[in-house]
């Protein structure tokens, strides 16, 4: 499996904190996090030549994970068509927190992906709601971090075609903080926490989702879609 991790690798040049949790950006812990035999992992940043997405890379990679926040109308709208494509040819997408206002986010969902949000740290606990999934293979009945950002509903995407984490904040907001979808042949995992100013990537069981969520994502071997005018299906 060929997995690529795009990250705008904004926050931590420009934020001392953010430097001092990321200090190689958000996006090589993520990529330390899901090496394994079997498993090629390579990074892709905003400015880089095609945001480090050319058509060759697409082309190779089997699962995309992307990490944005303040930059998202930077991103090409090139590049957003092609990554686009290639999941509905098949390549499965995990979008990280923030990465819900993305371009290409809201162009799969079809929605404004809006939400409420708080940037005070306080107590998150994601609830599993679903344990027979196996993106949460390995996970207790929670995961708990003691600080993250705020997400509340109303969320506006369309309705998920799993949910399988459930966020409870600390000031009372909850949050539909897993959700699967397919788009063509693509599988897609939006997955909430991950706020740059927080130390969120590092932790295990958090890598473990993820990196279970690639494997459920990555493309299998199928009949290829086909469109337009056809010929009538010989006599059986």
């Amino acid at each position: 499996m060929n997995i690529t991790v795009w990250n705008e690798f904004r926050h931590e040049k420009l934020n001392a904190a953010v430097a001092a949790i990321y200090p190689e950006g958000i996006h090589h812990v993520i990529a330390k996090g899901l090496q394994q035999e079997g498993v090629n992992v390579q990074t892709a940043t905003l400015d880089e030549v095609e945001h480090g997405l050319t058509d060759k890379v697409l082309r190779e990679t089997d699962v995309l994970i992307w990490w944005g926040h303040k930059a998202h109308e930077e991103v090409e709208d090139e590049i957003v068509q092609k990554i686009y494509q290639r999941v509905l040819e098949g390549m499965g997408m995990i979008v990280l927190h923030s990465g819900h206002f993305s371009k290409i986010f809201k162009k799969l969902m079809g929605t404004s992906c809006d939400l409420k949000w708080r940037q005070v740290g306080e107590k998150e606990r994601l609830w599993v709601v679903d344990p027979s999934h196996p993106i949460v293979a390995g996970i207790g009945e929670y995961i708990e971090l003691e600080k993250e950002e705020m997400y509340g509903e109303f969320f506006d995407i369309p309705e998920p075609e799993s949910l399988l984490f459930l966020s409870w904040f600390a000031g009372g907001e909850v949050f539909r903080s897993g959700c699967t979808y397919s788009r063509g042949k693509g599988k897609i995992f939006y997955f909430r926490p991950g706020h740059e100013t927080y130390p969120t990537y590092h932790n295990p069981q958090i890598i473990k989702v993820i990196r279970n969520a690639a494997q459920w994502a990555a493309p299998i071997v199928g009949p290829q879609l086909q469109f337009g005018k056809t010929d009538p299906l010989e006599k059986l």
